[in-house]
């Protein structure tokens, strides 16, 4: 199975999944943001925006937030929300989140619940989150990794790429993947106990890291 399929196959899953009232959610990255009045925040795979009208509030009009998302059921909610709720600094965007249509060197903090695992490159988003962050900005990310490496069975199955756990990798490979992509010491602000799921051993974790 090349990627290209195992890709399309994982974005209808994952647009099953979205569509349902589970959460796919794994953490709490915006509690650790410290947003500042001004800030610019841009949320990885916004869902309904719920996280981007919190984060508009913190960092006041004179900031701005942007989610961003692929599915468009999720960000017809959250323009919906944020029309609702008048919020004149928030904007969602349509948009992979390893090709982000945003200018270098824009963003004061990125967040991320959940959603990097589902990528297929890993290292290539930390990379578009280091081009997108300011000199001194950070990035607070929570996610899945797993506890050795995957069969190659869990590996190639889209439904559990799905259900945050398909494409979780260990935690040295998943480290690399930030380091490589030219962020240095890593923070961990939170770590849970190894969990089963889809047969698997995997945990939730929360990092943080800034752009020097």
């Amino acid at each position: 199975m090349n990627e290209g399929t195992l890709s399309e196959k994982i974005q209808i899953r994952y647009l099953k999944e979205a569509g349902s009232n589970c959460c796919l959610s794994c953490g709490g990255a915006l509690d650790f943001a410290d947003l500042k009045e001004g800030e610019t925040m841009i949320d990885l795979g916004s869902g309904r925006g719920h996280d981007v009208i919190k984060a508009a509030d913190m960092v006041t009009p004179s900031g701005h937030v942007y989610g961003i998302d692929f599915t468009d059921e999720m960000i017809k909610t959250a323009e919906k929300n944020i029309e609702k709720l008048k919020i004149t600094n928030a904007k969602i965007l349509k948009s992979d989140i390893s090709n982000i249509p945003l200018e270098s060197e824009t963003v004061d903090a990125v967040i991320s619940n959940c959603v990097i695992n589902h990528a297929l490159d890993k290292e290539k988003v930390f990379r578009e989150i280091f081009r997108l962050l300011k000199t001194g900005g950070r990035f607070i990310v929570s996610d899945v990794i797993s506890e050795s490496e995957l069969p190659e069975e869990v590996k190639n199955d889209p439904e559990a790429w799905a259900k945050c756990y398909g494409g979780a990798i260990p935690k040295n490979d998943y480290f690399s993947a930030v380091e490589n992509a030219g962020f240095n010491n890593i923070d961990i602000l939170e770590e849970s106990n190894s969990y089963e799921k889809g047969g698997v051993l995997v945990r939730s974790i929360t990092i943080r890291s800034y752009k020097k």
